[in-house]
């Protein structure tokens, strides 16, 4: 096959691309650049994508002796991901800018370039395997701390059919760097880059200001008294306990945390802890892998709930739930009932995964958590606290 191996520059991809040389495939290895700053660099292992990483998937390359380009995506880029947040935040909701990058820049715009250019299949270092049998399945990497099929479930079934994950089978980082190591490649032992990637510096909350500006407001309680003030609600997410600038404790000495974010009102709400807790889901933006809901072996029709399990953050655990399949104002929906246990500080705009065990079913953008069982701390709170704010 011909492939094209997405090389960000770290050691992953390096030995992800390795691996599809010596798979016998016909491997061209692109870097993309996706900073508008040509001056950008990176700061310890914070950031990516900047010169020093396009320098180092140029010698990877290299080694691999394999042909090397740069592909200049920024624009879309900043059109998609980096819009998208800034929209999502001053909206009163918490994206995960991996999800949308994947969604619109790997697998979008990287992989029907590819497409359009004759490539068969494009590889990336994520950790993911993909198992083929009556679907095409994306499964959990065995590396459970590295595991990236949470931000890969939004690419769903047509663009599985397209992707390899060569890291698919690796318990292990120290496994990849040993085997980069084992090839030469210089990357070996460069640090993860962690955090978002157009933040290189870390400071959400600065980035935010800097793009949307100061907004002072109020931030209150569950009933409404006035407690403090904020220069941005957009600042501030579901669940959030520091920097709240709070100015009078509470009565109980408890800590406060974020319920809700109203851009409507400009108002931060925050009370106890266990408002936060809730048992429902509704996400819309639904994406079905294939054999989930059609086929002979279909775990349930659309409309028909079915047990699985929910995954509401990138480093999160799995909870049981049941799950159906339902139609939105936007399109494809569904509707989660946690079983087992409640989740605390679901928010708007975060990505919810379904699994069964490692297989990933399907994939949606949260709209609204609320408490719907009877009894519990603050459930009524909590409801109330999770309804989307008026605009």
């Amino acid at each position: 096959m011909r492939v094209l191996a997405a090389m960000s520059g770290g050691v992953d991809s390096a030995v992800a691309a390795a691996l599809a040389v010596e798979a016998g495939h016909d491997v061209v290895g692109v870097h993309m650049a996706l900073s508008r700053n040509r001056d950008q660099f990176r700061t310890g292992s914070r950031g990516c994508c900047s010169i020093e990483d396009a320098g180092d998937a140029r010698r990877a390359a290299d080694v691999l002796g394999i042909p090397y380009y740069v592909w200049d995506l920024s624009e879309r880029f900043e059109d998609t991901v980096v819009a998208d947040f800034l929209a999502e935040y001053e909206a009163g909701r918490t994206p995960n800018p991996c999800v949308r990058c994947n969604e619109h820049i790997k697998f979008e715009a990287l992989l029907d370039k590819a497409t359009a250019l004759g490539f068969d299949a494009v590889a990336t270092g994520h950790y993911a395997r993909v198992v083929t049998g009556d679907a095409r399945e994306l499964h959990r990497s065995p590396n459970a701390a590295k595991d990236q099929s949470y931000v890969l479930a939004v690419m769903g079934p047509e663009r599985l059919a397209r992707a390899m994950f060569p890291l698919g089978d690796f318990a292990s980082k120290d496994e990849v760097r040993v085997e980069a190591a084992r090839r030469g490649l210089s990357v070996s032992a460069k640090p993860d880059s962690y955090d978002i990637c157009f933040v290189a510096d870390g400071d959400t909350q600065g980035f935010l200001r800097e793009r949307l500006g100061s907004r002072p407001g109020e931030i209150v309680d569950a009933d409404g008294r006035v407690l403090g003030e904020h220069d941005g609600a957009y600042a501030y997410t579901v669940g959030q306990r520091k920097g709240l600038r709070i100015d009078r404790p509470a009565l109980d000495g408890r800590p406060r945390y974020v319920l809700d974010v109203q851009p409507g009102t400009n108002r931060v709400v925050v009370g106890a802890a266990e408002l936060l807790s809730v048992d429902r889901v509704e996400a819309g933006g639904a994406v079905w892998f294939d054999g989930v809901l059609d086929g002979p072996g279909a775990l349930a029709r659309p409309g028909e709930a079915f047990d699985a399990q929910v995954q509401v953050r990138a480093h999160g655990s799995a909870v049981p739930a049941r799950v159906r399949a339902t139609t939105g104002p936007g399109g494809a929906a569904m509707e989660v009932e946690l079983t087992g246990t409640t989740l605390r500080g679901v928010a708007a705009g975060q990505s919810l995964v379904v699994y069964a065990g490692t297989r990933v079913l399907g994939q949606a953008t949260v709209d609204r958590a609320y408490r719907a069982r009877p009894g519990g701390a603050g459930g009524a709170h909590a409801a109330r606290a999770a309804q989307p704010a008026a605009t």
